[in-house]
């Protein structure tokens, strides 16, 4: 069956960019359809994220945009009467080396400079908000208290069914098999069950971003990552932020913990070297490798039950960074993926300049922002709080 019906913006993808991307389209009056291959939102990488939603960055790209999704998923509740388990614990970044310490220092005039609420605490004030952080060697770290957490599930759930009350559409179960280009602009998209006309294409896609780019013979630089992941029993609860350790160390580059709201323990690892791949079986290492670095920073720790682990994929870029912005060869086309695992926390702000783009309302806050995070760089940089 095909269904020629005509739409401004056709969405690829119905994860932590498309979905809320999708509800500020709609609430715009701009005619939305999201085709997704899954049967439902979120069902990629979203599902498999922790729910870390940080400003804290190295770059004022990232800090623009997570301290608009910041705003958006702190009032959301308040707002639209939704429950997304928002909790505003902060992110600390305790360190034990001189190494970290003078990362993080140098970062902080940037942060403080682009808005980011952040300062840098003695061991002893650390303590004060982190008492079961193990003291000794501890040089003190960074704290971002206006830093958080949601529930992925939850918050994607609820942009979906506030974007289909404001109109949007979407189409679960199609895979875009090909993307219509007349005289290098986009006309629309088929897929496995029909073709839809559009002025606009945004590619959304995750990990899958790259097959999507060479629908128009344009090869992305986003490949996935594979990343672990466990959460715990619930226990009474006493952490408040995310505690991030950036200490590299074999097998792990950095990994990070939090208490959700219902008690139960978060964490994961980021792996070193890279599991590049599509690979998302659990392995027999991440338990231990995570537990062991877990319980030496925390002591409190080894006592609690893991009650189970999984495994997802980071759309990782060379230098860490997204990749948003129109294509240069196709008119119409707009990039808007390797969000590198940060997709949940980007999602709000960055669905917010996608629709500046489309209607061309761009600020000049936005012009900085793209061009940090343009296809066309050089991308010779490097994420520093990846």
């Amino acid at each position: 069956m095909t269904d020629n019906k005509s739409y401004d913006v056709i969405l690829i993808g119905a994860g932590s960019i498309g979905t809320p991307t999708a509800l500020y389209l709609a609430k715009a009056g701009i005619k939305t359809l999201v085709c997704e291959s899954a049967a439902s939102v979120g069902q990629g990488s979203s599902k498999k994220a922790i729910g870390g939603i940080r400003a804290t960055h190295s770059d004022p790209a990232k800090i623009a945009l997570c301290l608009r999704s910041i705003e958006i998923f702190s009032t959301w509740e308040q707002e639209y009467g939704d429950s997304i388990e928002w909790f505003k614990g902060g992110y600390s970044y305790p360190v034990y080396r001189e190494e970290e310490e003078q990362k993080l220092k140098s970062l902080l005039e940037t942060q403080k400079k682009y808005g980011l609420a952040i300062n840098w605490l003695s061991n002893d004030e650390l303590l004060s908000i982190i008492p079961d952080l193990n003291p000794e060697n501890l040089r003190g770290g960074t704290f971002s208290p206006e830093d958080g957490n949601a529930s992925p599930l939850l918050a994607t759930h609820a942009f979906y069914q506030r974007a289909v009350e404001a109109g949007a559409e979407f189409k679960f179960n199609e895979e875009v098999s090909a993307i219509l280009v007349e005289k290098g602009r986009v006309t629309g998209v088929e897929t496995n069950h029909g073709s839809y006309a559009c002025k606009y294409v945004i590619n959304c896609a995750g990990s899958y971003a790259q097959k999507i780019s060479q629908l128009i013979h344009v090869d992305i630089p986003v490949k996935p990552d594979s990343h672990e992941s466990g959460i715990s029993e619930p226990v009474e609860h006493f952490l408040n932020p995310m505690v991030v350790d950036i200490r590299p160390t074999p097998g792990s580059s950095n990994y990070y913990f939090y208490q959700h709201i219902t008690g139960q323990i978060v964490f994961c690892i980021t792996p070193s070297p890279n599991i590049w791949g599509f690979d998302t079986r659990e392995t027999s290492s991440f338990l231990p490798m995570v537990a062991k670095r877990m319980v030496e920073i925390m002591p409190r720790l080894q006592n609690i039950r893991v009650r189970r682990t999984w495994r997802g994929l980071y759309p990782m870029t060379p230098d860490g960074f997204p990749i948003v912005g129109f294509q240069d060869e196709v008119e119409g086309f707009i990039q808007a993926a390797g969000m590198c695992g940060q997709g949940f926390m980007l999602g709000p702000g960055l669905a917010e300049l996608l629709v500046r783009m489309v209607t061309d309302t761009l600020t000049e806050k936005d012009q900085m922002i793209l061009s940090y995070l343009s296809l066309y760089r050089s991308f010779d940089g490097e994420e520093l709080l990846k």
